[in-house]
């Protein structure tokens, strides 16, 4: 489910600034194996490494096809979350009760986050992907889409292989080459990869103590504030400043307090900072508070969607009840999206790119527009806006 980690550099970067890419992909695969050569490993060790690679036309297509983010925060959500995944989550952290308090005492991160990576994931690593890792990588490293993040991720998977953590022929994984229980880039093994069940390797695609322990890392360097909440149902007033919501805007919780936001149940879970409120379809559907740590979940996943599903998975496995679902008003087709984007374009916003994602950018976009025309200034895009536009 990973689509874009940031790990966009490690410390075998490339030797050119910019990555090259496209024309004939043995040629393409050649310059890679110069390029190895160049950067100090060992002829024979790049020619074992590069033997059988090729080109996998059906990570491109899946690179291309992610329709799935399309779906509204409610229908993602029941899209992902089941009580099957929330039994087997309470399994998991019974089972690995002892490396799940390490990780909290280590890093200061809830088990609930991490069993909801684990869960999205490989669903808790029953499902770790079929594709080849390095013809995965050396795909979208020849692809000219997003060189730049997948040329590094070679280099770094052949430094895996020199320490005997990767082999070109049999390490299997995502689509977009990530491996293991909790799908890491090369990049990201080799920065955050810990060896928690001493064997004397990182295996993470067989050891769950590893793969969890690993991740724990990762997202403790991504700026993972240890022991602080991450994400809070609440309740909105009927009269609010809707215009003042949003990831990109925030305000002390005495502020969103004095405007009426409530806590749905129990009380403020960390009053002395600042912190967005999230309205994922509008002011008649669920809202939530967003802490410091919910920033960093873009780090390991950029989708707005997936990011506030996982966070609210996270809650519910540590034992919050099923979010107020409300009654949004209707959204925008896919279709109906991308027409959207191209209005906003044209009124000179930047959307990012035209995919028919309700991303960051598109939400803020919609916002500046709903309160220029008098409309709620909710960031949910609606027929009727489109209309206006």
């Amino acid at each position: 489910m990973r689509f874009l980690s940031l790990v966009f550099a490690t410390t075998l970067a490339p030797l050119t600034a910019f990555a090259q890419c496209g024309g004939n992909f043995s040629s393409f695969t050649e310059s890679m194996k110069n390029e190895a050569v160049n950067a100090g490993y060992e002829p024979a060790l790049v020619r074992r490494f590069f033997a059988n690679v090729r080109q996998d036309p059906k990570v491109l297509k899946a690179d291309r096809a992610q329709g799935v983010f399309q779906k509204p925060f409610i229908d993602f959500t029941r899209h992902l979350i089941s009580q099957n995944r929330i039994n087997r989550g309470q399994t998991m952290s019974q089972k690995y009760d002892a490396i799940f308090r390490r990780i909290e005492s280590t890093y200061g991160i809830d088990r609930g986050v991490l069993l909801a990576f684990w869960a999205f994931e490989t669903d808790y690593g029953s499902f770790q992907g079929d594709f080849n890792t390095l013809n995965a990588l050396v795909t979208l490293a020849h692809d000219c889409r997003r060189p730049d993040l997948f040329r590094p991720q070679v280099f770094a998977a052949l430094e895996l292989y020199k320490n005997g953590d990767f082999d070109p022929n049999t390490t299997t994984g995502a689509w977009a080459g990530e491996i293991g229980m909790v799908q890491m880039l090369p990049g990201d093994i080799l920065e955050n990869g810990v060896d928690a069940d001493g064997d004397g390797h990182v295996r993470l695609k067989t050891s769950a103590p590893d793969a969890l322990m690993s991740g724990a890392k990762m997202l403790s360097s991504f700026g993972w504030k240890a022991s602080e909440p991450w994400l809070q149902e609440v309740t909105v007033p009927a009269n609010m400043d809707l215009s003042k919501t949003g990831s990109n805007q925030k305000l002390s919780i005495n502020d969103w307090q004095a405007m009426g936001v409530v806590p749905r149940s129990g009380t403020w879970e960390a009053r002395d900072t600042e912190a967005s409120l999230i309205l994922p379809q509008g002011h008649k559907g669920p809202a939530f508070i967003a802490y410091p740590n919910f920033d960093v979940y873009f780090e390991w996943n950029q989708s707005f969607t997936y990011v506030l599903t996982a966070a609210y998975f996270a809650n519910r496995l540590e034992g919050d009840p099923v979010y107020q679902a409300g009654t949004p008003e209707q959204g925008l087709s896919g279709a109906q999206m991308k027409q959207l984007q191209k209005a906003l374009q044209s009124k000179g916003h930047d959307v990012g790119k035209v995919d028919g994602i309700l991303g960051a950018k598109t939400r803020i976009a919609v916002q500046k527009e709903q309160k220029r025309l008098g409309l709620p200034a909710d960031a949910w895009p609606t027929p009727a806006l489109l209309q206006k536009l």
